[in-house]
């Protein structure tokens, strides 16, 4: 039984940054830990440049966390259109 809490406690941890991300921007997330570097997201949606990233990261942090990168989605920046 502990084993299993154990592993159950390991998965927690390791998915944590995947579970607070929206589906598709898991998908994007190359490395898993949660954040969308503007080479994950070209990867993707080519469209984006580095002055449209620099507009969703609200934080200037060089990354989109999950707020940024609901509320790119809701504003329609993250398309795969060109």
């Amino acid at each position: 039984m502990k084993k299993l809490t154990l592993t159950f406690a390991a998965l927690a941890t390791v998915m944590t940054p995947a579970l607070a991300m929206g589906e598709s921007a898991v998908e994007v997330d190359a490395n898993g830990d949660g954040l969308l570097t503007i080479e994950e997201v070209q990867a993707v949606y080519p469209s984006v440049t580095p002055e449209s990233f620099a507009a969703m990261d609200a934080n200037a942090d060089g990354a989109l966390d999950d707020a940024e990168i609901k509320a790119a989605e809701e504003a329609g920046m993250l398309t795969t259109d060109g």
